[in-house]
């Protein structure tokens, strides 16, 4: 029996109301999705809002979205390798055109927030422990 393919991910610029970048990991048939305020980029921490999740049709689609939601540009996307998903913390190592090596989202205490409104998570790459 075939070993099931490796997930995906997708970097994509969304454009509404602004821009935005959303970073899409596949899992248990759909794509956890958080909006970035910018390109993930080795050394550069970004904060990561979490969204609800989308439906993997996202990992290849390019176009205007449903409903007056702008549209989205694929900026990049691969397979990733899952080496740490917990409630707090997941860790991946990335394979894709551009982006190559690990990615780690870290939800952050809701008391580092000045803004409760402010997102909770970051992103970062680089290689982690």
């Amino acid at each position: 029996m075939a070993d099931p393919p490796p997930p995906r991910f997708a970097v994509l610029e969304h454009s509404w109301n602004g821009v935005h970048w959303d970073f899409l990991l596949q899992r248990d048939g759909a794509l956890r999705t958080w909006a970035l305020d910018g390109i993930p980029s080795l050394g550069v921490e970004r904060l990561a809002r979490p969204l609800a999740d989308h439906r993997l049709l996202y990992l290849d689609y390019e176009g205007p979205i449903p409903g007056g939601r702008g549209s989205v540009r694929r900026v990049d996307g691969g397979e990733y390798e899952e080496l740490e998903w917990g409630e707090a913390r997941i860790r991946v190592r990335l394979r894709g055109r551009q982006l190559v090596g690990e990615a780690l989202l870290t939800r952050r205490p809701r008391d580092e927030a000045d803004d409760p409104e402010e997102p909770y998570w970051k992103i970062s790459l680089g290689k982690f422990d």
